[in-house]
């Protein structure tokens, strides 16, 4: 692959495609390794493969290239821990490091939370859901794109 200038050189071929189709409404989904992104793939979604990858270090790749929403609430989301995680005090220090690249590259709202089975039916209907290396504890998380403004800050991942 010729190395392109400006372009992290961890996005592969297949994901910068997948960035380059993606328009309003669209999202992508950087899932963890225990995510279904085969089986929810069948669905429609592209699925794109980022073994070996964690999802904080892609995730702020693909910003130095795709810009945020400021038309939603949040143009992110994570899965929500179960009740049962919660009670056994698991923790989830890097939603904190999706915070602060996401607030880098000019978020200013806060992480959506969302229901197990309520992600897995909005991932169904993502542009692409990329299957990376990250452990459990990373967590799935999903961005939306919208459209390009003047100052090309529109996009939602």
């Amino acid at each position: 692959m010729v190395v392109l200038k400006g372009v992290p050189a961890l996005l592969s071929p297949e994901l910068l495609f997948a960035l380059a189709r993606m328009g309003h409404g669209d999202e992508i989904v950087l899932a963890d390794v225990n995510f279904p992104t085969s089986s929810i793939c069948r669905c429609g979604p592209e699925e794109i493969r980022a073994d070996g990858l964690g999802i904080p270090q892609l995730l702020e790749a693909v910003l130095k290239l795709l810009p945020l929403d400021t038309y939603v609430e949040s143009p992110a989301a994570v899965m929500e821990l179960e009740p049962s995680d919660w009670e056994r005090g698991l923790q989830t220090p890097v939603w904190r490091s999706y915070e602060s690249i996401l607030f880098m590259a000019g978020c200013t709202s806060t992480l959506a939370k969302i229901e197990r089975f309520e992600f897995y039916e909005r991932a169904k209907k993502a542009f692409a859901v990329v299957a990376t290396g990250a452990s459990q504890d990373e967590a799935c998380r999903s961005t939306p794109p919208g459209s390009l403004g003047p100052a090309g800050g529109l996009r939602k991942l």
